[in-house]
């Protein structure tokens, strides 16, 4: 449980408008759960569609209870449930595939809870100060982290939509993509001081504190790997070739019988198609690949005669070097619908040069939105983190089991897209939105 904090100011703090931002940013999350949902019978809510994901259900009651949690109680408000509710939530105690047999609500519940919860809140957030200093509160943290929280939870939801088994289901709407307009080439970024991190108010506690390091120079891709680059790697017999993976990797490739991306279909004649959601389409060999693991993408590189980017060198490719740092690869205003696929509405990536407007300065396109892009790291805190508010958020999955993804998918919300973001995951999962891009060194 989430300790309470003092509600009036113990520190001075600069008046800030930060309630707006954060009604705004809670009423979209909730908006877009009940349109990614509303059309699902109480069969597909309540079952569990992987092992590998929650019942939808859960991930309902789990947001809220969340929110109960941070914005009611941890904020001094009256509880609406108790510790029981708590433990039923608790991530770390039930792993995901255990979670379908817990004594969870009904969908109807599980909403009604949802809304109760989120009436306090706002409720609450009227009586809050606009300009306190506890930590919490300050600059409206605690609201910033339950939005992105929600929003996070609601590209999981994606995936277990994706993973979902009943061909009848659709997704309730979908953009029309944007056309393509790249030819692939490699961008030279020159090495030096880079400015990682970030210290902006609603950044987590793994992207704290902002921090300098170097980086050489190096080439980069200009835009993600596509799906037809990624085929012809899969034609070369690059699944079959042990030179192009690690070991671990080629042990995963055996065991899991891999032959090509999850979701692709094979087709007469080495043609594709894939699975996407409730039905099946012609493979767009333009788009990005995803649904591939670190282990995929970094046997690609290594057939490529590539690599995978550190995150220290995605981060200088996305904000420039320093001094001067971007929030957003094309500087500091906040993403428009020009700039990159981000929100969850396409359903899927768009093509690859869909977005100039969201292009760095040096001509490194794509990377913000569309799939997370693995890295070569490993996920732990920078020097001098500081677990804030509660240590299971990061702390809990810093070691060598974890590999960094960077800069959102087409699921992931705006408010939880930057620079600085960081993502993390076991190497060999790729039911996630997630692809790359290769790096190689400047020599």
């Amino acid at each position: 449980m989430p300790p309470s904090v003092e509600v009036p100011a113990h520190e001075p703090a600069r008046p800030s408008a930060w309630k707006g931002r954060a009604v705004a940013e809670l009423t979209e999350a909730r908006a877009r759960l009940l349109r990614m949902l509303e059309r699902l019978g109480e069969a597909e809510l309540v079952a569990q569609h992987s092992p590998l994901m929650s019942p939808l259900v859960w991930d309902v009651a789990h947001v809220a209870n969340y929110e109960e949690q941070w914005l009611l109680r941890a904020l001094g408000a009256p509880a609406l449930t108790g510790p029981d509710v708590d433990t039923l939530y608790d991530a770390l105690r039930h792993p995901r595939a255990t979670r379908v047999h817990l004594p969870l609500p009904s969908p109807a519940q599980a909403f009604s809870y949802a809304a109760r919860v989120r009436e306090a809140s706002l409720a609450w957030l009227r009586e809050l100060p606009e300009d306190s200093g506890a930590p919490l509160l300050r600059d409206g943290f605690v609201f910033g982290m339950v939005a992105q929280h929600e929003q996070q939870h609601l590209e999981t939801i994606a995936a277990t939509l994706q993973l979902m088994t009943a061909s009848d289901w659709r997704p309730p709407a979908l953009a029309r993509p944007r056309p393509g307009r790249a030819a692939w080439h490699e961008v030279f970024l020159p090495g030096g001081p880079v400015r990682l991190g970030s210290d902006a108010p609603w950044a987590y506690d793994n992207e704290r504190p902002a921090h300098t390091a170097h980086v050489d120079d190096f080439f980069l891709d200009s835009h993600p790997v596509t799906n037809g680059d990624y085929a012809v790697f899969v034609a070369a017999g690059g699944y079959e070739d042990a030179r192009w993976w690690t070991p671990e990797g080629f042990a995963w490739v055996r065991q899991e019988g891999a032959l090509h991306p999850l979701f692709w279909l094979p087709q007469p004649g080495g043609r594709w198609r894939r699975r996407r959601f409730g039905w099946e389409e012609p493979l767009p060999p333009d788009e990005p690949v995803q649904h591939v693991s670190w282990y995929e993408a970094d046997a690609y590189a290594r057939w490529a005669g590539k690599r995978l980017p550190t995150e220290a060198e995605w981060e200088r490719a996305a904000s420039g070097l320093a001094p001067a740092s971007r929030t957003y690869p094309w500087g500091d205003s906040p993403p428009r619908a020009a700039q990159a696929t981000l929100g969850g509405d396409t359903w899927g990536p768009s093509p690859v040069g869909a977005f100039p407007a969201g292009a760095t300065p040096e001509g490194v396109s794509g990377l913000l939105g569309d799939v997370w892009e693995w890295t070569a790291s490993t996920f732990g805190g920078y020097l001098g983190f500081q677990a804030f508010p509660y240590r299971e958020y990061s702390e809990e999955f810093f070691g060598t089991d974890y590999r960094v993804l960077k800069g959102g998918s087409w699921a992931t919300a705006p408010v939880a897209a930057r620079n600085s973001f960081r993502n993390w995951d076991y190497p060999l999962r790729r039911h996630i939105f997630a692809g790359f891009r290769c790096a190689r060194d400047a020599r």
